[in-house]
C-alpha cells in the first residue's frame, strides 16, 4: 500500500516484494536506517525489521525465550506482591529494572523478593489460575519452532514455580529460573541457591543460552533470542553479534533499539512473518 511505498522510499531500499498478506521484504536499505523512517513505522503501526537476509527456519536450532512479558501477560512477581498489599512498590522496581535503569538486577530482585515474606503458597496458585495467561501468538510460534527442528529454553529471572507450568503448556524443551523459598506454606522472602547460583540475571541468560548451544552442538548463530526488558539485552546481544536474532517484543525503549526483529504490534507468531520455512 502507499504506506509501504513512502516506507521504500525513506529507507532507500531498491525494491519491495510481498512475503505473505501481512509482511513485505525491503532490499538494499541505506546502510543506516533513518530515524524519519522508523518514526513513520511506528506511527503507521508497521513493524520494522533490519535484516542482513532473508531469514529461514531450518537455519535455527535453538529458540530462547523470555517468560515475563515476553512469553506471558504478566510480572509475576507484580502479582504476587499484590497478596503482600505491595503491588505498587514492586511493580515500581520492577518497571525500572526492565528499562534498565536500576543496573544491578540481582540486588533489586532480593529487595522485590524480600518484600513477599510471608505470603501464602495458595497466592502463587491464585496469580497462576486467574492472572497468567500465554501472550497471543506464543503457542503458535513455539509449536512452528519446534516443528522446524529447534529446541526450545525459557530462561526466566522469575521464579520455577510459574516456568514449570508455562514449560508443560508449551512442551518447552528447557527452563531455568528462580526458586522461592517456601517454609510452611508461606515464602520466606528468599531465593534458594542453585548449583549455578541463585539469580538467573541477565548474564546468566546468556551464559545459559551459549552454554546450551555448546551441549547442542550448535553455533550462537543458529539461536533466536526473544525477550522484553534490560536483562534480556545479554542474551539478545550474545545471539544477534554471532549471527543469529535478536527479537524484541513489546519491549522497553532500551531493548527495542538494541534488537534485530522488533514486534510492536500483533503477537508473538509475527515473527513467522519473516523466518520463512
Amino acid at each position: 500500500g502507499d504506506s509501504l511505498q513512502l516506507l521504500r522510499e525513506l529507507t532507500g531500499a531498491a525494491t519491495i516484494s510481498a512475503l505473505s498478506s501481512q509482511a513485505a521484504w525491503l532490499r538494499n536499505v541505506a546502510p543506516v536506517t533513518p530515524a524519519a523512517a522508523t518514526d513513520f513505522a511506528r506511527q503507521s503501526q508497521l513493524d520494522f525489521t533490519r535484516v542482513p537476509r532473508p531469514l529461514h527456519a531450518g537455519d535455527f536450532r535453538l529458540l530462547a525465550m523470555d517468560m515475563d512479558s515476553t512469553l506471558i501477560n504478566i510480572e509475576c512477581i507484580d502479582e504476587v506482591a499484590d497478596a503482600a498489599g505491595r503491588k505498587a512498590e514492586v511493580a515500581a522496581i520492577t518497571e525500572a529494572a526492565m528499562r534498565g535503569e536500576i543496573t544491578d538486577f540481582k540486588d533489586s530482585l532480593r529487595r522485590r523478593v524480600a518484600m513477599l515474606e510471608g505470603v501464602p503458597v495458595t497466592a502463587l496458585h491464585e496469580v497462576l489460575t486467574q492472572r497468567l495467561r500465554l501472550n497471543p501468538g506464543a503457542r503458535e510460534l513455539v509449536q512452528a519452532c519446534k516443528a522446524a527442528g529447534m529446541q526450545v529454553l525459557l530462561v526466566s529471572g522469575g521464579f520455577t514455580f510459574f516456568a514449570d507450568r508455562v514449560r508443560e503448556m508449551l512442551a518447552i524443551d528447557h527452563v531455568k529460573s528462580n526458586v522461592l523459598e517456601v517454609v510452611e506454606g508461606r515464602l520466606t522472602g528468599r531465593l534458594v541457591d542453585q548449583a549455578w547460583g541463585d539469580i538467573c540475571d541477565g548474564e546468566e541468560k546468556k551464559r545459559t543460552v551459549l552454554a546450551l548451544c555448546a551441549q547442542l552442538n550448535i553455533r550462537p548463530a543458529q539461536a533466536i533470542a526473544v525477550g522484553d526488558g534490560a536483562n534480556d539485552l545479554p542474551m539478545m546481544k550474545a545471539c544477534s553479534e554471532a549471527g543469529g536474532i535478536s527479537v524484541a517484543y513489546h519491549a522497553k525503549p532500551k531493548v527495542r533499539e538494541l534488537a534485530m526483529v522488533s514486534i510492536e504490534t500483533g503477537g508473538l507468531d509475527r515473527l513467522l512473518e519473516v523466518l520463512h520455512p
